[in-house]
């Protein structure tokens, strides 16, 4: 009688998630659209529930994802040119050392990607 009792209290406790347990929010930025940071924080604005006193600079980003943000939270930026590297690179260093200091935040970017119309035509001809 007692193995079976320890079993099936083994069974419900196997499958019961942990009190803590939090879902990964998700938040992706499409950069086809954005041209400049106003353009960049009207978009995350719109994704993100931001307290009223933000402010539209890295410090507050850098302020609210430390601690004004329900964590876990994963922001993804996607189809970046060459030139937003550039534009926005305070921004993607400002995201990449918060990665490393805030517990339960995560980051990542890609760049546009292009189909090479020369390469394929090439291979027409012959």
């Amino acid at each position: 009688m007692t193995l079976k009792f320890n079993i099936k209290k083994l069974r419900t406790s196997v499958f019961r998630l942990p009190t803590n347990y939090r879902k990964m929010k998700e938040i992706y930025i499409d950069f086809i659209s954005i041209g400049d940071y106003e353009d960049f924080y009207t978009e995350l604005k719109s994704k993100l529930e931001l307290p009223e006193y933000f402010g539209d600079n890295l410090d507050a980003l850098s302020d609210v994802i430390s601690g004004g943000l329900e964590l876990p939270l994963h922001i993804e930026f996607v189809n970046m040119s060459v030139d937003q590297l550039e534009t926005f690179e305070d921004l993607l260093t400002t995201l990449e050392d918060l990665e490393d200091e805030a517990e339960d935040f995560t980051f990542t970017y890609y760049l546009e990607q292009y189909e090479d119309e020369d390469e394929n035509s090439d291979y027409d001809e012959e």
